[in-house]
């Protein structure tokens, strides 16, 4: 506009005749110039979809484990079908596995197709002398042995597993010796048992043979059924107390679990395994030697965001 003004004032200075058409054929003139020199607008919908999507291709990546951040020291995903790796770290790693160990226990105490009403009594042989661990089944108390195997698997209780390994044929030490029998009849090279219950951290095992015993647990209906049981009412000593699973997630809607078992001691860390529906493939998730309140939660929920964000991405690149 300042041009313009100029213009007209020239024009009145030397007589020349301005139109209102030349003022506007002028403004027009200076509005076209100045969009030429603005930067082109971005479209933003589909440059947005593009970046998301290959951002989603990028973390889905399994050559990038980076991405993942699992506060686990060693882990395993893999698909239970076919057999692929979805993800590793440090995977051969030979670990404390704590009460992961019950999986082993429990698939001890099935073999020997017991009487499950028969009732088992707690007594002091049951009583953690190594840690110290309290527990709400007091010497003392009888239950049916379903329900200490139920125990054992979805409150993880040590008391249970105990009663249910000096209660087989042959006591306690035949029974350790039928746990690291199984483990070399399902190839876990890296797996040893010297307990039914995980205090002791002479039980050991690596992810990869976590997820061959994780798959060989899967086969029993009884163990998939109790070990993802969220709670459940027991008569203790005339009394109905309530216990509930160790693992929160399986009580999480956006989950579909089919086996669960957690673990903790100090020299083990936390650790978590499970077997679990994703993008409606049967998954074997391997977690051990994860510290923090909430991180072997927190590193199997990313687990599950990261195996979606690759399918999304997957459709993505196909559609």
């Amino acid at each position: 506009m300042k041009r313009i003004l100029m213009m007209l004032l020239a024009a009145a200075i030397v007589g020349v005749g301005v139109t209102p058409t030349d003022v506007e054929a002028a403004t027009k003139k200076k509005a076209v110039a100045a969009k030429k020199k603005a930067p082109r607008a971005a479209k933003p919908h589909r440059v947005k979809h593009v970046v998301r999507a290959r951002s989603a291709h990028r973390i889905a990546s399994l050559d990038d484990a980076q991405h993942l951040a699992l506060q686990s020291s060693a882990a395993l995903v893999l698909d239970q079908t076919t057999g692929a790796v979805l993800f590793e770290k440090n995977p051969n790693a030979v670990l404390p596995i704590a009460s992961i160990t019950k999986l082993m226990t429990a698939m001890v105490v099935l073999d020997a197709k017991p009487d499950l009403t028969e009732t088992l009594a707690i007594n002091e042989d049951d009583v953690d002398l190594l840690k110290g661990t309290r527990s709400r089944l007091k010497v003392g108390t009888h239950l049916a042995r379903e329900e200490m195997l139920r125990l054992a698997l979805m409150s993880s209780e040590n008391r249970a597993a105990a009663a249910l390994s000096r209660n087989y044929p042959g006591g306690r030490e035949a029974f350790i010796a039928a746990m690291n029998q199984k483990a070399q009849a399902l190839g876990l090279a890296d797996t040893r048992f010297q307990d039914p219950t995980g205090l002791t951290a002479a039980n050991v095992s690596s992810p990869r043979d976590l997820a061959k015993m994780v798959d060989a647990a899967h086969q029993y209906p009884l163990i998939r059924e109790f070990s993802t049981t969220s709670e459940g009412e027991f008569s203790i000593a005339g009394r109905t107390q309530q216990f509930r699973n160790t693992n929160t997630l399986v009580k999480n809607p956006t989950w579909e679990i089919g086996l669960s078992k957690t673990g903790y001691i100090n020299e083990a860390g936390k650790c978590l395994v499970m077997q679990a529906w994703l993008n409606n493939k049967p998954t074997i998730i391997v977690l051990l030697d994860s510290w923090g309140k909430m991180t072997r939660i927190g590193d199997a929920n990313r687990i599950k965001r990261w195996v979606e964000s690759a399918s999304l991405a997957q459709r993505q690149v196909a559609g």
